[in-house]
């Protein structure tokens, strides 16, 4: 075989290294990947059988001719949640426009199972965006629901309450709607 053959040849990796691992050594970790490109790295893991979570919310763009068209655009840009254990992180890391795994210069750092669950789940339910403003306000603590305890900040628009929860590890916010009963202030 060629130098230049080997040199494109597609990586050939173990069975064992893409059967699932045991749930106990799978932890989240934020994927940073190129710009516009987490449903395509999000793709190419799925073939390679890597469990990833993209968030994302709905928005509204207004073409030149005026015509409204509704898009879904990452929560996140540029980060995409995987689930993985120590030894897939070779197998992310060599997925076209998957660029290094969030943490510091030791070792990645895994975010909080709870946080990528309430992800999930208001994802589909209520009205999630971005939250781009510096966040002022109290810290306060959900304190019924599948969601108990997770800790995040109150901020108030347009007349609604919504719950700031910042994904400390990549600096970014999400805030998602919730009636302030279901709501209580966090003990510092």
């Amino acid at each position: 075989m060629s130098s230049l053959a080997h040199r494109f040849r597609k990586p050939v990796y173990p069975p064992s290294l893409l059967c699932d691992p045991p749930q106990q050594s799978l932890r989240w970790f934020a994927l940073y990947t190129m710009p516009q490109s987490e449903n395509s790295v999000r793709r190419r893991l799925d073939t390679r059988q890597i469990e990833s979570f993209l968030p994302t919310y709905e928005t509204q763009k207004i073409w030149r001719n005026h015509q409204r068209v509704k898009t879904q655009r990452p929560l996140f840009p540029s980060y995409l949640f995987i689930r993985i254990g120590n030894h897939q992180r070779s197998i992310v890391l060599s997925s076209p426009g998957a660029l290094r795994i969030i943490g510091n210069t030791h070792t990645a750092l895994p975010i909080s199972d709870r946080e990528i669950e309430f992800l999930k789940s208001q994802s589909d339910k209520r009205n999630v965006e971005p939250w781009l403003d510096m966040v002022i306000g109290k810290r306060v603590r959900i304190r019924s629901g599948p969601m108990e305890g997770l800790e995040g900040t109150l901020v108030e628009k347009r007349n609604t309450f919504r719950f700031v929860l910042t994904v400390a590890m990549i600096n970014h916010h999400a805030a998602i709607e919730i009636a302030p009963e279901e709501l209580e202030l966090a003990l510092n």
